[in-house]
């Protein structure tokens, strides 16, 4: 797994943000074309490392990642089409995503085989020849007094692995299909991987596992530079998982400081937001699950999950909370006070992209970032985060809500919620975190083995802070929350923060 590290992946990653980014912030109509097409060649030429066997090769990809961070999709394989093709759609202030969010580059596919199993120079050539003895098809045989796997008799059971004293069998598995909880990624006829639409939840921890930089997600931090160029009224809220996300030294005032130096006319915490669906959920689960008028409450701020549930669970739809998203509740809130700005969530999510899209949320969020795609806007603009700092930091948030940021911690906020304001009522707390946990507890859920639960899903294995669009390791990540909720000045939100009509 390469979750959180800084590989040459996540840089060449930022680096093309970065030249987008600049792109919209610094480019007029005029020259944009010309601009665009001039980014592949200075960001691979002959003065610069290789990293692929060519450069054309290595120039074609970055073409692609190229029109994919403008907002764009990949150019079709079989006909002719300019890097530029489509630019003018994408040259606005106000592009939403199109699916599908998530594409392959096959231009980068190493063509991975999808699973099996090799012998490897380890193998002892031992006397006792256990993994002979345990496969069921005879596939093992020695050859120059080496274990021989035939591949076409192998059912890829595993036995072999299992009884070799010296770990010598390797169990091969295309890496993002072994971080694919829903078995979305398949192969297309020359053996390269391939998303089933169908299937994907868009959580990103393929594109996050492939150590080619094979897979990746469309952005808007062109037209996001775009409308903060021109002057526009953009106003920030960013996810509770940013934390430590900037930099150690990084404080909330640091970074508040630097969003407005970036254009953001003010800055939010969707902190507020978890806090009213804590309060809206708790008292959701006492009326309609401790009473028996639902048989369990799916809790529904990771999109990942809830796309989980509704489409490989369509029958359990009603058991889906309701409530806003955190990221919905803390935009409306600002468009209640600001109706003529442009919301941006900023977080770790790669799938809330898709969750703005929906009709019933476009008019709330106009844009969503990540981490990983800010840090790179801050890049493009030279703004280092240390030579900035707000008057005052970000005080509108618990530490329930803030917590909702690690696994665990939505449902940790709202079984505090309910002992605080239904003091003797029992909450059943169940959850899971990754898509194929998340798929084993929904369907005991459907076999009636989860009633009576709160169950909250998480489609990161870790939380939010695992997300696809995060900058620092997992634990690193976690331990940062923990000190950010302690240090909040209130645990908890008060009842009426949001009032809720039960029927």
């Amino acid at each position: 797994m390469i979750r959180g590290l800084d590989t040459t992946v996540r840089k060449i990653r930022r680096k093309v943000f970065e030249e987008v980014a600049r792109l919209g912030f610094t480019v007029d109509d005029e020259n944009l074309r010309d601009e665009m097409e001039a980014i592949p060649y200075r960001m691979v030429n002959e003065d610069t490392q290789q990293y692929r066997d060519s450069v054309y090769r290595a120039r074609a990809i970055v073409r692609e990642r190229l029109r994919l961070a403008m907002g764009l999709s990949l150019r079709p394989e079989n006909k002719p089409t300019p890097l530029t093709a489509g630019l003018e759609a994408s040259n606005i202030s106000d592009k939403y995503y199109e699916p599908p969010l998530m594409q392959v580059i096959p231009s980068a596919c190493m063509a991975c085989e999808e699973r099996g199993y090799e012998v490897s120079n380890i193998c002892k050539g031992c006397l006792a020849h256990p993994c002979m003895e345990v496969c069921p098809k005879g596939a093992i045989s020695f050859v120059n007094g080496k274990s021989y796997i035939d591949q076409e008799k192998c059912i890829k059971c595993g036995k072999c692995k299992s009884a070799c004293p010296y770990d010598a069998i390797s169990r091969k598995q295309r890496p993002c299909a072994g971080a694919c909880g829903v078995g979305a990624i398949e192969s297309d006829a020359k053996g390269r991987a391939v998303i089933n639409n169908d299937k994907c939840v868009s959580c990103g921890m393929c594109m996050v596992n492939c150590p080619f930089g094979a897979i990746s997600d469309k952005s808007q931090i062109f037209q996001l530079a775009h409308a903060l160029m021109k002057g526009d009224e953009v106003i920030a809220e960013i996810a509770p998982a940013f934390v430590g996300q900037f930099g150690d030294n990084i404080t909330p005032r640091n970074l508040k400081a630097a969003l407005h130096e970036l254009g953001f006319s003010q800055v939010y915490e969707v902190a507020l937001g978890a806090d009213i669906g804590a309060v809206a959920e708790a008292h959701h689960y006492v009326k309609k699950v401790t009473t028996g008028e639902l048989p369990f409450l799916l809790t529904s701020c990771c999109p990942s999950w809830a796309m989980l549930a509704k489409k490989y669970f369509p029958d359990m739809v009603d058991q889906v909370s309701q409530e806003l998203t955190p990221m919905v509740a803390t935009a409306r809130t600002i468009k209640q006070e600001h109706p003529d700005a442009r919301v941006v969530f900023v977080g770790p999510c790669a799938a809330k992209k898709l969750e703005a899209m929906r009709r019933t949320v476009r008019s709330d969020v106009d844009f969503v970032i990540t981490f990983e795609e800010l840090q790179a806007m801050f890049d493009a603009k030279d703004i280092d985060l240390e030579k900035y700092a707000a008057e005052s930091s970000f005080h509108n948030a618990t530490g329930a809500g803030r917590g909702y940021a690690v696994a665990g911690g939505v449902a940790d906020a709202i079984e505090k919620c309910v002992k605080e304001y239904y003091p003797g009522v029992e909450v059943n707390i169940e959850h899971a975190e990754g898509l194929a946990d998340c798929k084993k507890v929904l369907a005991l859920a459907k076999a009636g083995r989860m009633n009576g639960c709160l169950i909250e899903g998480m489609g990161c294995p870790g939380g939010c802070v695992a997300g696809a669009g995060t900058n620092i390791p997992i634990p690193s990540a976690q331990k940062k929350i923990k000190d950010f909720v302690k240090a909040s000045s209130k645990p908890l939100p008060p009842e009426e923060l949001v009032e809720i009509e039960l029927k």
